[in-house]
């Protein structure tokens, strides 16, 4: 299902992913979103699995999990509205590097590889965008991150 809904392109625009982008670049992205959606309990993307497209979050909460090698499932996070995720497969071309459930229902959008490449060829300035977007949401997370890590090694000196 194409997204086309009038009150898309503010909520889109509010979000860190599509921050910045003119208009018809946005009008251009939008064309490429397709809606999902997910009733509590689903899981959306399962860690390891081949990922060619991420998720932008339009309503709903979503869990963040990874599992260590010991099988322990370990929370990592949270999403909600505005939140994007699954764009480490888009940059890198790797497997989920974790799982999402559905907490409760969820509508997400959807962008997959091959219409960020053709966004790329039709609209360069906004491929430029979008990926400068991408790159300075993961350099937050890895802050945060770098800040829990630091967090817990402070923790184990006392």
């Amino acid at each position: 299902m194409v997204v086309t809904a009038p009150d898309l392109k503010a909520f889109l625009l509010a979000t860190p992913f599509f921050g910045g982008l003119s208009e018809p670049s946005l009008d251009l992205l939008m064309s490429m979103l397709a809606e999902r959606r997910f009733d509590a309990g689903a899981t959306v993307v399962s860690e390891g699995e081949p990922g060619r497209s991420m998720f932008i979050v339009q309503s709903g909460r979503l869990a963040v999990s990874k599992r260590t090698n010991a099988g322990v499932v370990i929370p990592i996070s949270v999403l909600e509205r505005g939140d994007f995720f699954g764009e480490m497969t888009l940059i890198e071309m790797q497997n989920r590097s974790a799982t999402v459930v559905a907490e409760a229902p969820t509508v997400l959008y959807e962008l997959t590889a091959k219409n960020l490449y053709a966004c790329y060829k039709a609209d360069i300035h906004a491929y430029v965008i979008v990926l400068q977007n991408i790159n300075r949401e993961l350099c937050r997370r890895l802050r945060r991150a770098d800040e829990r890590f630091a967090g817990h090694a402070a923790g184990s000196d006392n």
